[in-house]
């Protein structure tokens, strides 16, 4: 099929090649600008020779003539975070499908994997679904659900599952379309979920909540953009932890426990956070270990 692609990163460089590998003629790639560095999509529609486009904004007028003047079967959307029109969505021959990374209509927005981490679900997966002027809100293609781990961070959720699987399923995905097998089976709204991007102001530990919840927090933000704490009324970023159930009812919440080589203890409501990787104000990531020795820090210490 005659499919223009749409995406960033990584994730939308490999669809691209799969696509490829399939025997789909991509007749065009759409990316944002790169002022710095080519990202690896645009490295690899200048490889293969692609007709590469990189408006500031989907919205941008030109965008919807390119578009219909490549005539293209369908759109695929890898990775999506600007808002495309209808008239963009529409000029396909059949329309454009979009990958999320979760089980519409729960999770919707641009967050979708770390806040399904800091809600406490034990499940998730992938939707590829025909793409609307909504928010996620598109009738569904295809899903794939998968555990989310008892220890599993957003980076490792994302990288080692809903990457790989997501574009093993943009492929079946594609290939249905082109069967004319592909669902379009509508949300069920009423079930519908939604969180804003996540940011610091969703990433702040409070140590007195129960150490499931803050453990979630740490994980569901790790390594973007890191959970945040203060010590000594700087922040300090956390993210390789475990989580440590028990602990002393003498022990205050917030309040260092140990200190170790490999890093340092916390207590919360219900046991410990242990910290292994932090990221101090105006610095990069260290081992906690090394930064505690750095900062003198000492069971008793309070963080938070």
């Amino acid at each position: 099929m005659r499919i223009v692609l749409t995406g960033q990163a990584a994730f939308a460089a490999q669809v691209l090649e799969a696509l490829l590998k399939r025997g789909d003629q991509v007749v065009g790639v759409f990316t944002p600008p790169q002022p710095e560095r080519a990202g690896p999509l645009k490295e690899a529609a200048e490889k293969r020779g692609i007709p590469l486009f990189q408006p500031a904004r989907m919205r941008d007028p030109a965008v919807v003539e390119q578009f219909r003047s490549l005539k293209a079967d369908l759109g695929v959307m890898a990775f999506v975070t600007d808002i495309v029109p209808g008239t963009v969505l529409r000029a396909p021959r059949l329309g454009s499908i979009q990958y999320h990374p979760s089980l519409l209509p729960r999770h919707r927005g641009a967050s979708a994997i770390n806040w399904a981490i800091m809600c406490g679900d034990t499940r998730t997966g992938l939707t590829i679904f025909w793409a609307d002027e909504g928010i996620d809100t598109g009738p569904i293609l295809l899903q794939k659900a998968m555990d989310i781990g008892p220890d599993d961070t957003l980076g490792s959720l994302y990288f080692n599952k809903l990457f790989p699987l997501g574009v093993e399923a943009m492929v079946e995905s594609v290939s249905l379309v082109e069967q004319g097998k592909a669902p379009a089976t509508p949300q069920d709204h009423s079930q519908a979920t939604y969180e804003p991007p996540c940011g610091e102001e969703h990433a702040q530990v409070d140590w007195l909540r129960p150490l499931s919840q803050v453990y979630n927090i740490i994980r569901g933000t790790n390594p973007q953009p890191g959970a945040t704490t203060l010590f000594r009324g700087q922040k300090l970023r956390l993210f390789d932890t475990a989580s440590q159930p028990g602990g002393s009812a003498r022990d205050r919440p917030g309040e260092v426990t140990a200190v170790t080589e490999a890093g340092f203890t916390v207590a919360c409501p219900g046991g410990a956070i242990v910290v292994k990787r932090v990221q101090p104000a105006g610095t990069g990531k260290v081992a906690a270990g090394q930064w505690a020795r750095e900062v003198g820090l000492k069971a008793g210490d309070r963080l938070g």
